[in-house]
């Protein structure tokens, strides 16, 4: 049997998305509901409340960092994407202090851009002022949209806090 280059990448692409899937579950299910600690920063209150999500949740050695959307100010005539993703970077650089961690405990990415080929290298290039040496990590996934509509990248982080 062949198989095709784009069989074998969303293949692979399943396959590290069912074990990061797994080695999460099995880390969170490990921790008891008092062993896991939920960072709610005061911005976030709000979406703690009434969308009833935490911002992020530290359990045993991981802290898991819910999604941030990068995107275009409220304004129609706002389209600097690169404001966008350098307001959410500073948005979860927030959440990280609030839980006591820092941009170098960050042990990976993953990214989910509206149109992945136009947004990339720009997104990189913000992405690269607040990741540093050793990089973590890192899966960029093209996807259809984003809430708000306005969205433009989502950004997810999973840091690694233990002693």
């Amino acid at each position: 049997m062949m198989f095709l280059p784009s069989q074998i990448h969303r293949a692979s692409l399943l396959a590290r998305t069912l074990a990061t899937a797994g080695v999460l579950a099995a880390i969170a299910s490990s921790a008891s509901a008092a062993d896991r600690d939920v960072i709610v920063p005061e911005a976030w209150k709000q979406s703690y409340d009434e969308l009833h999500y935490a911002p992020a949740v530290r359990a045993g050695d991981l802290l898991i960092l819910s999604g941030v959307v990068a995107g275009l100010g409220p304004d129609p005539d706002d389209t600097d994407a690169a404001a966008g993703y350098d307001r959410a970077f500073k948005a979860i650089g927030q959440i990280l202090t609030e839980a006591g961690a820092d941009w170098d405990d960050v042990v990976e990415i993953q990214t989910f851009h509206t149109d992945l080929p136009a947004q990339i290298n720009e997104f990189a290039a913000v992405k690269d002022r607040y990741i540093k040496e050793p990089y973590p990590a890192w899966t960029a996934i093209d996807i259809d949209r984003l809430y708000p509509d306005r969205g433009l990248v989502e950004i997810k982080i999973t840091a690694y806090v233990g002693d």
